[in-house]
């Protein structure tokens, strides 16, 4: 499946998911708890606070905050390296994995009810 969005046809996908999670009773995650949520589950393990905030390029801190929100939620668990204790890894979760499988398949969902509209206007 090809996806080719024009930039004002992806915004408003963007608002269609963003509306419909509003509207759910999946909590309203901020964008960063969503990049780190996203980053963990979708870039390769190991992750840490360090290499979050590298990859997120933000503070060490921002990126605490946003796990305290993610651990308490169940969507993430962290987890102290065995080898440095002062290490902690950040795992992903089942309940996190299905939270971002709903928000996947709420994305296409609302592509594919869209395409037809996109179609008809070109």
């Amino acid at each position: 499946m090809e996806l080719v969005h024009t930039q004002t046809e992806a915004l408003d996908l963007w608002r269609r998911v963003t509306v419909t999670t509003v509207r759910s009773d999946a909590p309203d995650l901020t964008a960063r708890q969503m990049a780190v949520l996203m980053t963990v589950r979708l870039q390769p393990a190991p992750h840490t606070v360090r290499g979050l905030a590298s990859a997120l390029n933000v503070g060490k801190p921002a990126i605490t905050r946003a796990l305290d929100t993610l651990s308490r939620l169940g969507f993430v668990q962290r987890r102290r390296d065995p080898k440095d204790g002062r290490n902690v890894f950040v795992e992903r979760t089942e309940k996190g994995d299905a939270f971002l499988e709903q928000l996947g398949a709420t994305i296409l969902q609302d592509d594919a009810q869209a395409r037809p509209r996109l179609e008809l206007a070109s």
